[in-house]
Formats: C-alpha cells, sequence, structure tokens
C-alpha cells in the first residue's frame, strides 16, 4: 500500500510539474518581452528577404501580429526547412511560423495554433512537359521536394522518387533543368513566383485542396501558449489586421 501511496505521489507530482512547465513557456515570453519564432525565410511569399534584404512575408507580418497581441516584440531566427522543426525541439525559438502542414504524425509530437491559411496543392512542371497531366502521372517519375515536408509525402504517396531539396527554389530549379520532373507545393507560392519571373517555362499540371491546413508549430503541451496565439489570430481576424496582411501579399482576403 506505501508503495502505491508513493507511487501516486510521485505521478502527481511529475503531472503537476508538466503542468508547470507548461505554462512557464509563456510566461517566460511575457516576461522576456519576446516571442521568438523559427522560420525558413527563403520561401516567398510567406517567409523572404526584400530587395533591401529585409525579412518580411505574409507569415513574417502575420507572426509580428501576433506578437503585438501577446504584448511582445517578434524575433525571427533563420533556418532550412528540413531543420526547422527540430530547432523547436533544441528550444531554440518558442514556435514556428513557416507554413506548416497541420498533418496526424505532427500532432503527435508537437501542438499548433488553429489553421491560419489554407491553400491548394499543386503539381508543377516545365511547360513544355505533357507526360504529367494528373497527380497519378507522378509514379516513376521524380520529383524534387524537402524531405520533411508534407508535400515530400504527398509525392511518395503517388509513387514519385524524392530528389532531395532545401527550398521551393530549388525544387523549382531542378524541375526548370531537367534534374527532376515536377514538385508539389502550393498555388499561393506558385503564383508568387510567376509574378517575379513570368518568362520561366513552368506550370500546373493539375492541383487539389491542400492535404494539410497551416499553423504555428508549438511544442507538445502547450495549452496556454495555444490559447494566447489563438486569440490573437482571432483578434487579428476581426479587427482587419489578417485582410490588411492577406492584400499585400495574395492581393486578396485569404481568411478562413
Amino acid at each position: 500500500m506505501k508503495k502505491i501511496t508513493l507511487a501516486l505521489l510521485f505521478s502527481t507530482l511529475a503531472f503537476t510539474a508538466a503542468q508547470a512547465v507548461a505554462a512557464d513557456d509563456l510566461a517566460a515570453i511575457k516576461s522576456s518581452g519576446t516571442i521568438t519564432f523559427g522560420t525558413e525565410g527563403t520561401y516567398a511569399p510567406y517567409t523572404f528577404h526584400d530587395e533591401i534584404d529585409k525579412l518580411v512575408g505574409f507569415d513574417v507580418d502575420l507572426g509580428r501580429a501576433v506578437a503585438q497581441k501577446l504584448g511582445v516584440k517578434a524575433k525571427f531566427i533563420e533556418g532550412r526547412w528540413d531543420g526547422l522543426i527540430a530547432g523547436l525541439d533544441g528550444k531554440r525559438y518558442d514556435a514556428v511560423i513557416n507554413q506548416v502542414g497541420i498533418t496526424p504524425e505532427r500532432q503527435a509530437k508537437y501542438d499548433f495554433s488553429k489553421p491560419y491559411i489554407d491553400s491548394k496543392v499543386v503539381l508543377i512542371t516545365r511547360d513544355d512537359n505533357t507526360t504529367i497531366k494528373n497527380f497519378s502521372d507522378l509514379k516513376g517519375q521524380k520529383s524534387a521536394q524537402s524531405l520533411t515536408s508534407n508535400y515530400s509525402q504527398l509525392a511518395s504517396k503517388y509513387g514519385a522518387d524524392i530528389v532531395p531539396t532545401d527550398s521551393f527554389t530549388q525544387s523549382i530549379g531542378l524541375v526548370i533543368t531537367g534534374r527532376a520532373a515536377a514538385t508539389f507545393n502550393d498555388n499561393l507560392s506558385f503564383l508568387d513566383f510567376k509574378k517575379h519571373q513570368p518568362n520561366v517555362k513552368v506550370k500546373v499540371a493539375a492541383s487539389e485542396p491542400a492535404n494539410a491546413p497551416s499553423g504555428i508549430l508549438v511544442r507538445k503541451n502547450q495549452t496556454a501558449l495555444v490559447d494566447a496565439i489563438n486569440k490573437a489570430l482571432d483578434e487579428i481576424k476581426v479587427d482587419g489586421t489578417y485582410k490588411t496582411i492577406s492584400l499585400r501579399y495574395f492581393g486578396q482576403d485569404v481568411s478562413q
């Protein structure tokens, strides 16, 4: 009986300690006056550098707006996509804002805010490619993708051979040079790419609704932080900030 009582006591203490740690993340952010986000900085129009090398983008501006609602400043640490989520595990930052798809696999290890954007998945090929007309045509073809992205999982699902890349720009480059037949990404990124490089010979061969809407990623059991971020996202939509950011980067309101 004594062993059972002690076991229950230790279990209760561990649970209480876990709750305290979870609560401390938001408290630490408030105390420091800064929320730190991990992001790529190479993925237009979501997170990229403008002509004067300032970090900008839909996700960057949204992160700054969320921080303002939390009463703190936003700080961004840039990194390659395939190491971005691992940086959260290493506590390099408090959250990741980088079009992170909300998938069951990620939800098992991390917490997410509510979705803040959803877009179509597009299959991009060279404009002279007549072989790939839909997703099923990708079987046995090379698809250029970041290995840990949900687009890589989607390409594998359709039987593609994955060519690893570090960014959307690199993926497009491999398609243009013929080192890959195609790449998956979202339609808003593709439209932004074509807006800035209209003469590049690529096209959308097929599209479908996104396989995963995107959310702000945080460490597991961060209920207080998730609730605070969700409240901030709601307020941003109500007061028109979200619409303003949408129009700035997409020319239309993309709120859900």
